[in-house]
Protein backbone atom coordinates (compact mmCIF):
# COMPACT_ATOMS: atom_id res chain seq x y z
CA UNK A 1 0.00 0.00 0.00
CA UNK A 2 2.55 2.60 0.74
CA UNK A 3 4.40 1.30 -2.36
CA UNK A 4 1.13 2.49 -4.05
CA UNK A 5 0.73 5.55 -2.19
CA UNK A 6 4.54 6.50 -3.57
CA UNK A 7 3.90 5.65 -6.83
CA UNK A 8 1.23 7.33 -6.98
CA UNK A 9 1.67 10.22 -5.74
CA UNK A 10 4.35 11.04 -7.61
CA UNK A 11 2.63 10.36 -11.06
CA UNK A 12 -0.06 12.71 -9.50
CA UNK A 13 3.17 15.30 -8.98
CA UNK A 14 4.72 15.36 -12.08
CA UNK A 15 1.44 15.47 -13.94
CA UNK A 16 0.40 18.18 -11.86
CA UNK A 17 3.51 20.16 -12.12
CA UNK A 18 3.00 19.99 -15.90
CA UNK A 19 -0.66 21.10 -16.10
CA UNK A 20 0.17 24.27 -13.80
CA UNK A 21 2.92 25.05 -15.95
CA UNK A 22 1.53 24.51 -19.55
CA UNK A 23 -1.81 26.77 -18.02
CA UNK A 24 -0.20 29.47 -16.30
CA UNK A 25 2.34 29.69 -19.45
CA UNK A 26 -0.59 30.07 -21.38
CA UNK A 27 -2.03 32.53 -20.16
CA UNK A 28 0.66 34.50 -19.33
CA UNK A 29 1.65 34.19 -23.52
CA UNK A 30 -2.34 35.88 -23.88
CA UNK A 31 -1.41 38.91 -21.71
CA UNK A 32 1.97 39.45 -23.49
CA UNK A 33 4.14 38.17 -21.01
CA UNK A 34 7.92 37.90 -22.16
CA UNK A 35 8.78 34.25 -22.08
CA UNK A 36 11.79 35.15 -20.55
CA UNK A 37 9.91 36.32 -17.27
CA UNK A 38 7.49 33.29 -17.96
CA UNK A 39 11.05 30.84 -18.04
CA UNK A 40 12.07 32.21 -15.11
CA UNK A 41 9.08 32.21 -12.75
CA UNK A 42 6.65 29.88 -14.28
CA UNK A 43 8.52 27.17 -15.49
CA UNK A 44 11.34 27.31 -13.05
CA UNK A 45 8.35 26.54 -10.67
CA UNK A 46 6.98 23.78 -12.55
CA UNK A 47 9.77 22.10 -12.45
CA UNK A 48 10.85 22.63 -8.62
CA UNK A 49 7.21 21.98 -7.90
CA UNK A 50 7.80 18.25 -6.57
CA UNK A 51 10.24 19.48 -4.38
CA UNK A 52 8.31 22.44 -3.01
CA UNK A 53 5.10 20.13 -3.10
CA UNK A 54 6.65 17.60 -0.97
CA UNK A 55 8.58 19.91 1.45
CA UNK A 56 5.81 21.64 2.46
CA UNK A 57 3.73 18.90 2.77
CA UNK A 58 6.32 17.24 5.43
CA UNK A 59 7.20 20.17 7.21
CA UNK A 60 3.21 20.53 7.79
CA UNK A 61 3.03 16.89 8.75
CA UNK A 62 5.96 17.27 10.90
CA UNK A 63 8.62 15.38 9.27
CA UNK A 64 11.25 17.82 9.26
CA UNK A 65 13.84 15.47 7.86
CA UNK A 66 11.96 14.59 4.43
CA UNK A 67 11.43 18.46 3.95
CA UNK A 68 15.40 18.62 4.67
CA UNK A 69 16.59 15.65 3.24
CA UNK A 70 14.57 16.34 0.05
CA UNK A 71 16.24 19.52 -0.88
CA UNK A 72 19.77 18.29 0.24
CA UNK A 73 19.42 15.30 -1.62
CA UNK A 74 17.87 16.79 -4.57
CA UNK A 75 20.84 19.46 -5.30
CA UNK A 76 23.06 16.33 -4.80
CA UNK A 77 21.18 14.64 -7.15
CA UNK A 78 21.29 17.71 -9.61
CA UNK A 79 24.76 18.51 -9.07
CA UNK A 80 26.33 14.92 -9.20
CA UNK A 81 23.77 12.58 -11.21
CA UNK A 82 21.73 15.04 -13.59
CA UNK A 83 25.01 17.07 -14.81
CA UNK A 84 27.14 13.93 -14.92
CA UNK A 85 24.83 11.92 -16.80
CA UNK A 86 24.23 14.67 -19.35
CA UNK A 87 27.65 15.03 -19.93
CA UNK A 88 27.96 11.20 -20.36
CA UNK A 89 25.46 11.78 -23.68
CA UNK A 90 27.57 15.12 -24.75
CA UNK A 91 30.22 16.83 -22.96
CA UNK A 92 28.43 20.21 -21.70
CA UNK A 93 30.36 23.41 -22.35
CA UNK A 94 29.80 25.99 -19.33
CA UNK A 95 29.42 29.69 -19.55
CA UNK A 96 31.49 32.26 -18.59
CA UNK A 97 29.28 33.85 -16.53
CA UNK A 98 27.51 30.50 -14.93
CA UNK A 99 31.17 29.40 -14.01
CA UNK A 100 32.02 32.84 -12.67
CA UNK A 101 28.79 33.91 -10.98
CA UNK A 102 26.34 31.51 -10.60
CA UNK A 103 28.65 28.18 -9.66
CA UNK A 104 29.57 30.41 -6.72
CA UNK A 105 26.35 31.57 -5.77
CA UNK A 106 25.55 27.60 -5.59
CA UNK A 107 28.40 26.87 -3.40
CA UNK A 108 27.42 29.96 -1.38
CA UNK A 109 24.06 28.50 -0.89
CA UNK A 110 25.20 25.19 0.53
CA UNK A 111 27.70 27.05 3.13
CA UNK A 112 24.86 29.29 4.28
CA UNK A 113 22.31 25.99 4.86
CA UNK A 114 25.41 24.66 6.40
CA UNK A 115 25.35 27.54 8.84
CA UNK A 116 21.99 27.98 9.48
CA UNK A 117 21.53 24.42 10.32
CA UNK A 118 24.74 24.11 13.18
CA UNK A 119 23.29 26.24 16.08
CA UNK A 120 25.05 23.45 18.67
CA UNK A 121 28.17 24.19 16.80
CA UNK A 122 27.55 27.88 16.59
CA UNK A 123 25.42 28.71 19.29
CA UNK A 124 25.78 25.75 21.57
CA UNK A 125 22.24 25.19 21.32
CA UNK A 126 20.80 21.97 22.64
CA UNK A 127 19.22 20.83 18.86
CA UNK A 128 19.98 22.00 15.74
CA UNK A 129 17.09 23.88 13.72
CA UNK A 130 16.38 25.94 10.60
CA UNK A 131 14.17 28.14 12.19
CA UNK A 132 11.11 30.56 11.07
CA UNK A 133 14.27 33.44 10.61
CA UNK A 134 16.56 31.08 8.91
CA UNK A 135 13.60 30.29 6.57
CA UNK A 136 12.24 34.57 6.09
CA UNK A 137 16.39 34.85 5.63
CA UNK A 138 16.67 32.01 2.42
CA UNK A 139 13.49 33.86 0.57
CA UNK A 140 15.60 37.37 1.15
CA UNK A 141 18.31 35.34 -0.68
CA UNK A 142 15.84 34.50 -3.29
CA UNK A 143 14.70 37.73 -3.78
CA UNK A 144 18.09 38.81 -4.32
CA UNK A 145 18.89 35.68 -6.62
CA UNK A 146 15.39 36.67 -8.61
CA UNK A 147 16.41 40.18 -8.65
CA UNK A 148 19.80 39.40 -10.26
CA UNK A 149 18.63 36.99 -12.84
CA UNK A 150 16.08 39.65 -14.28
CA UNK A 151 18.98 41.96 -14.56
CA UNK A 152 20.95 39.14 -16.40
CA UNK A 153 17.93 38.56 -18.63
CA UNK A 154 17.19 42.21 -19.62
CA UNK A 155 20.30 41.95 -21.46
CA UNK A 156 19.58 38.94 -23.33
CA UNK A 157 18.80 38.04 -27.04
CA UNK A 158 15.49 39.18 -28.39
CA UNK A 159 15.29 36.31 -31.48
CA UNK A 160 15.86 33.84 -28.80
CA UNK A 161 12.81 35.31 -26.48
CA UNK A 162 10.62 35.08 -30.06
CA UNK A 163 12.03 31.56 -30.50
CA UNK A 164 10.90 30.87 -26.90
CA UNK A 165 7.49 32.86 -27.04
CA UNK A 166 6.84 30.56 -29.99
CA UNK A 167 7.20 27.14 -28.38
CA UNK A 168 5.12 28.20 -25.58
CA UNK A 169 1.62 26.26 -25.81
CA UNK A 170 -1.48 28.69 -26.66
CA UNK A 171 -4.35 27.30 -24.71
CA UNK A 172 -7.91 28.71 -24.92
CA UNK A 173 -8.63 30.68 -21.42
CA UNK A 174 -11.01 27.98 -20.08
CA UNK A 175 -8.61 24.93 -20.74
CA UNK A 176 -5.76 26.86 -19.05
CA UNK A 177 -8.01 27.72 -15.93
CA UNK A 178 -8.96 23.65 -16.06
CA UNK A 179 -4.97 23.06 -16.64
CA UNK A 180 -4.39 25.18 -13.78
CA UNK A 181 -6.71 24.17 -11.37
CA UNK A 182 -6.23 20.59 -11.58
CA UNK A 183 -2.44 21.00 -12.05
CA UNK A 184 -2.34 22.55 -8.08
CA UNK A 185 -5.20 19.55 -7.19
CA UNK A 186 -2.77 16.69 -8.02
CA UNK A 187 0.20 19.03 -6.73
CA UNK A 188 -1.35 18.66 -3.15
CA UNK A 189 -2.69 15.56 -3.09
CA UNK A 190 -0.27 14.25 -4.85
CA UNK A 191 2.61 15.65 -2.25
CA UNK A 192 0.06 14.30 0.49
CA UNK A 193 0.38 10.64 -0.84
CA UNK A 194 3.94 10.78 -1.79
CA UNK A 195 5.37 11.93 1.88
CA UNK A 196 2.83 9.03 3.71
CA UNK A 197 3.70 6.40 0.95
CA UNK A 198 7.68 6.97 1.90
CA UNK A 199 7.10 7.19 5.53
CA UNK A 200 4.93 4.40 5.82
CA UNK A 201 8.34 2.50 3.56
CA UNK A 202 10.78 4.23 6.07
CA UNK A 203 8.98 3.00 8.75
CA UNK A 204 8.48 -0.61 7.30
CA UNK A 205 12.34 -0.57 6.85
CA UNK A 206 13.05 0.55 9.81
CA UNK A 207 15.11 3.19 7.87
CA UNK A 208 15.58 6.65 8.93
CA UNK A 209 13.01 9.37 7.52
CA UNK A 210 16.09 11.35 6.90
CA UNK A 211 18.04 8.76 4.28
CA UNK A 212 14.49 8.17 2.29
CA UNK A 213 14.46 11.64 2.07
CA UNK A 214 18.13 12.10 1.05
CA UNK A 215 17.46 9.37 -1.42
CA UNK A 216 14.31 7.96 -2.57
CA UNK A 217 12.08 10.92 -2.00
CA UNK A 218 15.11 13.42 -3.62
CA UNK A 219 15.43 11.17 -6.79
CA UNK A 220 11.82 11.05 -7.58
CA UNK A 221 11.24 14.47 -7.06
CA UNK A 222 14.46 15.48 -9.28
CA UNK A 223 13.14 13.20 -12.02
CA UNK A 224 11.53 16.35 -14.42
CA UNK A 225 15.17 17.86 -13.89
CA UNK A 226 16.94 14.67 -15.25
CA UNK A 227 14.70 14.14 -18.29
CA UNK A 228 14.83 17.70 -19.19
CA UNK A 229 18.88 17.43 -19.39
CA UNK A 230 18.62 13.90 -21.01
CA UNK A 231 16.45 15.30 -23.30
CA UNK A 232 18.34 18.66 -24.16
CA UNK A 233 21.47 16.56 -24.28
CA UNK A 234 20.36 14.03 -27.18
CA UNK A 235 18.74 17.21 -29.06
CA UNK A 236 22.59 18.55 -29.04
CA UNK A 237 21.96 21.34 -26.65
CA UNK A 238 23.61 19.55 -23.22
CA UNK A 239 24.46 22.94 -21.81
CA UNK A 240 20.89 23.13 -20.69
CA UNK A 241 21.66 20.73 -18.03
CA UNK A 242 24.44 23.04 -16.35
CA UNK A 243 21.14 26.10 -16.03
CA UNK A 244 18.47 23.65 -15.39
CA UNK A 245 20.70 21.86 -12.62
CA UNK A 246 21.79 24.97 -11.08
CA UNK A 247 19.28 27.11 -11.38
CA UNK A 248 17.01 24.39 -9.59
CA UNK A 249 19.40 24.24 -6.35
CA UNK A 250 19.28 27.72 -5.65
CA UNK A 251 15.66 27.44 -6.13
CA UNK A 252 15.47 24.35 -3.78
CA UNK A 253 17.30 25.67 -1.16
CA UNK A 254 16.04 29.40 -0.84
CA UNK A 255 12.32 28.98 -1.90
CA UNK A 256 11.34 25.72 -1.12
CA UNK A 257 13.42 25.41 2.42
CA UNK A 258 12.57 29.08 3.17
CA UNK A 259 8.85 28.87 2.41
CA UNK A 260 9.22 25.16 4.58
CA UNK A 261 10.93 26.95 7.43
CA UNK A 262 8.87 30.12 7.37
CA UNK A 263 6.25 27.84 8.07
CA UNK A 264 7.13 25.84 10.58
CA UNK A 265 10.82 25.39 11.95
CA UNK A 266 12.48 22.35 10.79
CA UNK A 267 14.65 20.26 13.38
CA UNK A 268 17.34 17.90 12.46
CA UNK A 269 17.58 14.77 13.56
CA UNK A 270 18.84 12.43 10.62
CA UNK A 271 20.44 15.18 8.43
CA UNK A 272 23.65 15.70 9.94
CA UNK A 273 27.26 17.59 8.52
CA UNK A 274 28.44 14.98 6.60
CA UNK A 275 25.41 15.31 4.01
CA UNK A 276 25.41 19.30 4.75
CA UNK A 277 29.33 19.40 3.88
CA UNK A 278 28.85 16.75 0.67
CA UNK A 279 26.70 19.32 -1.05
CA UNK A 280 28.89 22.26 -0.42
CA UNK A 281 31.87 19.82 -1.78
CA UNK A 282 29.75 19.00 -4.89
CA UNK A 283 29.43 22.06 -5.97
CA UNK A 284 32.92 22.84 -5.71
CA UNK A 285 34.04 20.00 -7.50
CA UNK A 286 31.54 20.84 -10.34
CA UNK A 287 33.08 24.68 -10.26
CA UNK A 288 36.94 22.83 -9.83
CA UNK A 289 36.11 20.71 -13.23
CA UNK A 290 34.52 23.62 -14.95
CA UNK A 291 37.50 26.18 -14.41
CA UNK A 292 40.71 23.93 -14.60
CA UNK A 293 40.16 21.38 -17.29
CA UNK A 294 38.91 21.06 -20.83
CA UNK A 295 38.24 24.90 -21.39
CA UNK A 296 35.12 25.19 -19.45
CA UNK A 297 33.49 21.89 -20.91
CA UNK A 298 32.63 18.94 -18.54
CA UNK A 299 33.84 15.91 -20.51
CA UNK A 300 32.50 12.56 -20.22
CA UNK A 301 35.54 11.05 -17.53
CA UNK A 302 34.79 14.16 -15.39
CA UNK A 303 31.19 13.62 -15.51
CA UNK A 304 31.65 9.80 -15.35
CA UNK A 305 33.53 10.97 -11.48
CA UNK A 306 30.47 13.29 -10.89
CA UNK A 307 28.36 9.83 -11.01
CA UNK A 308 30.37 8.19 -9.22
CA UNK A 309 31.01 10.28 -5.88
CA UNK A 310 27.27 10.09 -5.78
CA UNK A 311 27.19 6.86 -6.23
CA UNK A 312 29.85 6.54 -2.74
CA UNK A 313 27.38 9.05 -1.51
CA UNK A 314 25.02 6.49 -1.68
CA UNK A 315 26.87 3.60 -0.44
CA UNK A 316 27.63 5.37 2.82
CA UNK A 317 24.50 6.44 3.47
CA UNK A 318 23.64 2.77 3.33
CA UNK A 319 26.68 1.93 5.47
CA UNK A 320 25.86 3.91 7.83
CA UNK A 321 22.42 2.11 8.37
Amino acid sequence: MDILLLLGGLVLILAGANGLTDGASSIAKRFNIPSIVIGLTIVSFGTSAPELTVSLSSAIQGNADFAIGNVVGSNLFNTLMIVGCTSLVAPIVIKKNTLRKEIPLCILSSVVLLICANDVLINKASYNVISRTDGLLLLCFFLIFMGYTFAIARGGNNDDDEQEQDQIKQLPVLKSVIYIAVGLAALIFGGDWFVKGASGIARGLGVSEAVIGLTLVAGGTSLPELATSIVAALKKNPEIAIGNAIGSNLFNLFFVLGCSASITPLRLNGITNFDLLSLVAAGVLLWIFGLFFAKRTITRVEGSILVLCYVAYILVLILKL
